[in-house]
């Protein structure tokens, strides 16, 4: 036979169901913060994703855009070889090699177009060809001594005025003998690709000077 219920025991009944009421409500509340908490974390990934797609998208263009303008540089500065070296079977330029590192191309294609400018660029001519100048300067000194002295002939054969102007521009001739072998010391310098500097300059006015200075005292 059923007991009746007393207050005492329906007042139980009624804090212990609002408590477990309360308890549902907290955990409730735990669970929808929990979720929007994942859910805020969720779109801020998606977000963070989305970002790191569209810079890894722009930095892909970048770097296409980079590869094309090093390739065409690559071409030019190739072509500039072919042609510094004169050997049409070089072929086509080498292929990019892997282990390179973090080295800037642009950096690589920089110093490479110096060192081709710096190849282009005549340079001086070395000190083992002083005895070619020096016989450039002499021949000069002889020629035009030469010279002179064929018009000092002409000038005696001819006789009159002649005689007297003639042995003025013999003497003019001869003296411009240093100068004259400046002609094929430049040309020596023109086939080494190189300068005709003060140095090769002084070897050749130096040894035509000393010639048609020898040559003046022995014709007298």
């Amino acid at each position: 036979m059923n007991q009746p219920v007393t207050s005492e025991t329906y007042s139980a009944q009624l804090r212990r169901l609002a408590e477990l009421t309360a308890r549902v409500r907290e955990q409730r509340a735990e669970a929808h913060t929990w979720y929007e908490r994942q859910c805020a974390a969720a779109d801020q990934a998606v977000a963070d994703a989305t970002e790191q797609v569209r810079a890894a998208e722009q930095e892909l263009v970048a770097a296409r855009e980079q590869q094309e303008h090093v390739d065409a540089e690559v071409a030019h500065l190739w072509q500039q070889v072919r042609a510094r070296l004169g050997d049409r079977r070089l072929g086509g330029p080498p292929a990019p090699t892997n282990g390179t590192g973090a080295v800037d191309p642009v950096l690589l294609l920089t110093r490479a177009r110096d060192l081709l400018d710096r190849a282009g660029q005549p340079g001086e001519l070395p000190g083992s060809v002083n005895p070619l100048l020096a016989l450039c300067g002499v021949a000069g000194a002889v020629l035009a001594y030469a010279l002179g002295t064929g018009a000092r002939a002409l000038g005696v054969g001819y006789g009159g005025d002649l005689a007297v102007g003639m042995p003025v521009l013999a003497l003019v001739v001869t003296l411009l003998g240093p100068l004259i072998g400046l002609v094929p010391a430049r040309v020596l310098a023109d086939r080494r690709h190189a300068v005709l500097g003060p140095r090769p300059i002084t070897v050749v006015l130096g040894a035509g000077v000393v010639v048609t200075a020898l040559l003046l005292i022995l014709g007298r």
